[in-house]
């Protein structure tokens, strides 16, 4: 039986949020990893996540077909991780997300290779979202290339390094209340973005059904408002939840959308609170779920307060509120 240590997988996008838990999910067991970056010089900090030489950084932009087939030579999976919330120049959701996806599997079937695509719960050609659409889209595409491929659909991820709760987190820090767009009555169901990178490792390890596609959920089913609620009491702070109806957020947006850091929203993100992100009834009846491939999801409850406790008023010791 030959050792993973024999085979290549190529990651597209690697360096990212999700990225460094699959690469360090793949390293552990035992795989050779080729991570495909816009910036290789920007992806040192994957290098402790493995052995020496097991890790190995490459240029590689979806955008260009050419440096996605140099980036597939010699692998024998590829995983596409590559996916943006906000739009910005070229990096369009389309140009990403559906053609660049596209540009993946083309490469990975022209190399014999198997597939791994992360996509998004929520991810429909008929959506009001276009990055919703451009997700559908690249997954209509993967398929069409590679027919065997896995399809993984995560829900809204959550970590040390995200961009969700540390954002409201931090919002708190300088704002006396935390907005609700439509009431915050969407329903998410929150996942540890380490659960999600077991998922795609056993993908990549051949556990997942040929062809199907997976939602990833956590172990609870929130409304937004219960979610700001909880990052509120794991950071110890008071603010009031302000209600935004849709109308008010999405006229917001079109200002909002250039502000930086935890201020920024975009009107293509509140079509995106318009609907649920949870698995549906559907995948969990076919098994296609955390729970079908032997994953325990972890709860946000659980995990959220290793590292949002950085915004305590008080430390991380000390409970003002307690």
């Amino acid at each position: 039986m030959a050792s993973n240590l024999d085979t290549l997988v190529t990651v597209f996008g690697g360096s990212g949020f999700l990225g460094r838990y699959v690469v360090r999910a793949l390293c552990k067991r035992d795989y050779r990893v080729r991570v495909a970056v816009r910036r290789p010089e920007l992806a040192g900090h994957l290098q402790p996540l493995g052995r020496v030489g097991q890790i190995h950084a490459v240029q590689a932009n979806v955008r260009y077909p050419a440096s996605v087939e140099a980036a597939m030579r010699d692998a024998r999976v590829a995983v596409n991780l590559v996916g943006t919330l906000t739009e910005s120049g070229g990096q369009t959701f389309d140009a990403v997300q559906a053609k660049g996806a596209e540009a993946v599997a083309r490469a990975a079937k022209a190399a014999g290779a198997g597939m791994v695509h992360v996509s998004a719960i929520g991810a429909d050609d008929k959506s009001a979202s276009r990055y919703a659409r451009s997700k559908a889209e690249g997954e209509k595409a993967v398929l069409a290339a590679l027919p065997q491929a896995a399809i993984l659909r995560p829900s809204l991820m959550f970590g040390p390094e995200d961009q969700f709760t540390n954002r409201f987190a931090a919002l708190a820090r300088i704002s006396p209340f935390l907005p609700l767009v439509g009431g915050g009555a969407t329903r998410l169901q929150p996942t540890y973005v380490a659960d999600v990178a077991t998922a795609v490792a056993d993908a990549v390890d051949g556990k997942t059904k040929p062809g199907a596609t997976y939602e990833l959920g956590g172990p609870e089913v929130l409304t937004m408002r219960e979610i700001m609620q909880i990052i509120l009491d794991i950071t110890d702070r008071k603010r009031m939840l302000l209600s935004l109806p849709f109308g008010l957020a999405r006229l917001q947006s079109y200002f909002l959308q250039f502000a930086p850091g935890p201020l920024k929203l975009t009107p293509d993100q509140v079509e995106l609170l318009r609907l649920d992100n949870v698995v549906s009834d559907a995948a969990r009846a076919a098994g296609l779920t955390l729970e079908g491939l032997g994953i325990a999801p972890d709860s946000l409850e659980a995990v959220a307060p290793q590292y949002l406790w950085r915004f305590r008023p008080a430390g991380q010791f000390q409970r003002r509120n307690a």
